[in-house]
C-alpha cells in the first residue's frame, strides 16, 4: 500500500512535541585557527565521505538540509541514519518543508520509528496540487558528526549531484572541516534544531565588525557566517562586500543564482576598475531559466568595467563558492540572489588557507578555461527594445521583491516534530 504524501500527514497533533520557532541567534562566530579543511567537489566526493562519517558516529549526528529525494542517495541517507539511531547515536535531522515536500510519510516514518528526531521546517499543504510557502526557506546544508566532523556547502541529498544522473547532474561544492571551528558549527546546529546548549558569555555574544583581513596570517583559519531573519539579515552579503573592497589581485566567484543588489554589484565593478582580475562563473545551462535571464541583466554593467564573465554550459551549475587573492575563500549554501541574500536561512564558512585557496582556484580555473563560454561586450545577449524594457522591469521587481514581500502578512516559520501516523506503512 502506498503511503500518503508527507504534507498531509506530517505531524500527529496528539503525540508530537510542541511546535517551536527556529532559533534566533545573536552571536557572530569568531575566526578559529588550526583547522583542516577539505574541498569536496560534487556528490562523488561528498556522499562517500559524509556517509562514512555517519557510519562511524559514536554519539551524535546533526543534519540540516533543503532537499532530500527518495532516490538512491536519499535511500542511502535513510539507511545510514536508521542504523546510527538503532545503535544508540542521537540523530537529529531537520528537513525543509518545501524542498522535502515530496517525501512520503513512509520514508519519514521509517526514520522516526528507528529513533531519529525528525523535524520539518515550515511544512505546508498543497493547494490545487501546488506547494505553498515558497519563501523564507531552510536552505542550509550542514552535517555535524560527534562534534568532530562538520560538512557544509551547497550539496543536497539527491542523485542529481552525481554525474551518472545525466546532463542535468549539478556541478557543486562542499567542505569537510575538522578542528576548533567545528565547535562553532556544532553550537550553531544545536541552536537551530532546538537542542539545549551552554549559554555564550557576553564577550562571545557581542557582534564583531572587524575587517576580514584583520587577523592572524596563519593558514587553517575558519569562520562560520550565516543569514537569518533576525539579527543577521545581511551578514553574508556584508562579508562579500568587505573582501571585494580589499581585493588586490584576483577575485573568482562561481555562483548558481547570480542577481545581487546594487551595492554588491558596485563593489564587483569597482574591484575590476582598479585593476583586480575579477572572474564570474555563472550558469549557462541552468536548471531554472529565470536564473540565466536574471544574471544576464547584469552583464553589460559588469563587462564594460572589465569583469570577465563565463557561462558554464556542461551541466547546471549549483555551486556557491568564491575566492579573493591567494588565501581567502568561502563555500556555503548562499546564492547571490534576492532569496538567499534577503529571505532564506543560509550558512557559509569563510576560510583563510593558501593551500585550500589554491586548490579551489585550480578547480575553478579549469572550469572557466575548458568548460565555459566566455561572454564579452560584443556577444553579451541583447534583445529588441521590448526585451530590454521587460528586462529592466523584471530586474527592478526582483531586486525589490524581498522588501515588498516583507510588507505582506505572513506567519512565522515553525519547526514541527514528525511523528508517524498510526498504521503508516513504508512506501
Amino acid at each position: 500500500m502506498s503511503a500518503s504524501p508527507m504534507d498531509k500527514t506530517t505531524v500527529d497533533p496528539v503525540s508530537a512535541p510542541p511546535v517551536s520557532e527556529p532559533a534566533v541567534v545573536d552571536v557572530e562566530y569568531r575566526w578559529q585557527g588550526n583547522n583542516r579543511v577539505e574541498l569536496l567537489e560534487n556528490g562523488e566526493a561528498y556522499f562517500p565521505r559524509v556517509f562514512e562519517a555517519m557510519r562511524q558516529a559514536k554519539s551524535e549526528i546533526l543534519l540540516e538540509t533543503f532537499i532530500v529525494f527518495e532516490d538512491k542517495v536519499g535511500a542511502e541517507l535513510q539507511a545510514v541514519l536508521i542504523d546510527a539511531a538503532r545503535r544508540g547515536v542521537r540523530v537529529t535531522a531537520s528537513f525543509d518543508g518545501f524542498g522535502c515536500g515530496e517525501l512520503s510519510s513512509g520514508y519519514l516514518a521509517a526514520l522516526s520509528d528507528a529513533g531519529v528526531h525528525l523535524q520539518m521546517f515550515d511544512p505546508a499543504p498543497k493547494h490545487l496540487g501546488i506547494r505553498t510557502n515558497w519563501f523564507r526557506r531552510l536552505h542550509r546544508k550542514i552535517v555535524v558528526v560527534d562534534g568532530t566532523f562538520a560538512f557544509l556547502g551547497g550539496i543536497n541529498f539527491s542523485a542529481d549531484h552525481l554525474a551518472d544522473f545525466g546532463p542535468e547532474a549539478k556541478q557543486d561544492y562542499s567542505v569537510e572541516v575538522q578542528g576548533p571551528a567545528v565547535t562553532d558549527i556544532h553550537h550553531f546546529a544545536l541552536l537551530q534544531c532546538g537542542r539545549p546548549v551552554r549559554a555564550k558569555y557576553w564577550w562571545q555574544r557581542r557582534r564583531q565588525r572587524r575587517s576580514e583581513l584583520a587577523f592572524s596570517d596563519h593558514d587553517g583559519q575558519v569562520r562560520l557566517v550565516y543569514r537569518d531573519n533576525g539579527e543577521h539579515r545581511t551578514d553574508i552579503e556584508e562579508v562579500y562586500r568587505q573582501v571585494l573592497r580589499t581585493a588586490q589581485r584576483r577575485v573568482v566567484i562561481a555562483n548558481a543564482y547570480f542577481f545581487p543588489g546594487y551595492r554588491l554589484l558596485r563593489e564587483i565593478r569597482n574591484a575590476a576598475r582598479r585593476g583586480v582580475e575579477v572572474r564570474l562563473i555563472l550558469q549557462g545551462q541552468p536548471d531554472m531559466l529565470v536564473a540565466k535571464l536574471a544574471a544576464r541583466m547584469t552583464y553589460d554593467y559588469l563587462l564594460k568595467s572589465g569583469v570577465r564573465i563565463y557561462e558554464y554550459c556542461d551541466r547546471p551549475l549549483h555551486g556557491k563558492v568564491a575566492l579573493v587573492d591567494e588565501d581567502w575563500s568561502t563555500v556555503g549554501s548562499s546564492n547571490l540572489d534576492p532569496l538567499s541574500l534577503s529571505m532564506n536561512l543560509e550558512a557559509n564558512v569563510l576560510i583563510r588557507d593558501r593551500g585550500f585557496n589554491r586548490q579551489l582556484f585550480e578547480r575553478l580555473e579549469d572550469l572557466s578555461d575548458n568548460h565555459c563560454k566566455v561572454m564579452s561586450v560584443d556577444n553579451a545577449p541583447r534583445g529588441r527594445i521590448w526585451h530590454m524594457t521587460v528586462g529592466f522591469l523584471v530586474f527592478h521587481f526582483l531586486r525589490h521583491f524581498p522588501a515588498w514581500a516583507g510588507w505582506l502578512p505572513a506567519h512565522k516559520p515553525r519547526l514541527k516534530a514528525f511523528t508517524a501516523p498510526t498504521g503508516s506503512e513504508p512506501s
